[in-house]
């Protein structure tokens, strides 16, 4: 069986930190990349099975990523979590609209998120 790869964006160390070790720990291969623009080049270049995707970030919001992701062919089957400080309604609503698999607000517990993980990969 192949390890499922997980494609984690995110402009917070701390988190990323975490998230690449637990995700590790867990059998999947990781990547990572720092900004909106960063994750859609890293997805043009090896397509994830899942992406981790904070909203907050440089040159490219979550929302436009995940937006970009979902009206590409190539890219629709990858599963998208969402991971924001952003917890209103709205926002929400707003990820959940543009695509998202997911909408995880931090601080989170990352077995909870390991579990939705799972459950979206089919693991």
């Amino acid at each position: 069986m192949t390890k499922k790869t997980i494609l984690i964006a995110d402009d917070e160390p701390n988190i990323v930190i975490s998230l690449e070790y637990m995700l590790q720990q867990s059998g999947y291969d990781v990547m990572v990349a720092h900004d909106g623009q960063e994750a859609v080049e890293a997805i043009a270049r090896r397509v994830p099975d899942l992406l981790l995707l904070d909203i907050m970030m440089p040159r490219l919001s979550g929302y436009d990523v995940c937006q970009r992701i979902r009206e590409s062919e190539a890219w629709r089957d990858i599963r998208i979590v969402m991971l924001s400080a952003k917890g209103r309604e709205v926002e929400i609503a707003k990820g959940l609209a543009l695509g998202a698999d997911a909408y995880v607000t931090k601080p989170f517990s990352t077995r909870e998120l390991l579990t939705q993980i799972h459950a979206l990969l089919g693991d």
